[in-house]
């Protein structure tokens, strides 16, 4: 990734530049993240399953030579369950806090797209800390989501 694109979603929205997000599924919603967090996306696979792990966690995995964590958002949004948990987003480890390896299994990626800070609604999540915004688009809403937050707890 460039280092325009590396940059946090505070940043662009200072400036008025749109910052380029992820769109996934999770059961039926739509969400996203700001792909300068992002490291890769992976086909899910087999997890090993961690002993007494916070329920958030659904075991690790060996990603290219690193044993990466795996964290279910569902459960720390509290989605139910189902849908068809296909991919893994990876985050970089420099944008994470904690400096930790870690992804999300989420059901399907979609697609990357441009969000500008008009269409960024942060007045309905003021209170939420793992949600950045509800971004507006022509029929639907997509909630951004702070995965800092989420990997944190």
């Amino acid at each position: 990734m460039s280092e325009s694109e590396a940059q946090p979603a505070d940043a662009d929205a200072a400036t008025g530049e749109a910052t380029k997000v992820l769109e996934f599924g999770l059961s039926d919603e739509t969400y996203c993240l700001d792909i300068g967090v992002i490291d890769e996306i992976v086909d899910a696979g087999d997890l090993t399953r961690i002993p007494n792990s916070p329920p958030h966690v659904e075991g690790v995995m060996d990603l290219r030579g690193r044993t990466t964590s795996i964290i279910n958002p569902k459960t720390i949004f509290d989605i139910e369950e189902g849908g068809a948990r296909e991919r893994i987003i990876v985050f970089d480890p420099d944008a994470m806090d904690d400096q930790a390896t870690v992804a999300w299994i989420v059901d399907e990626v979609y697609q990357v797209t441009d969000v500008t800070p008009d269409e960024v609604d942060e007045t309905t999540t003021a209170d939420d800390e793992n949600v950045h915004g509800i971004v507006k688009d022509e029929d639907r809403f997509v909630v951004w989501v702070d995965p800092n937050v989420v990997t944190a707890e």
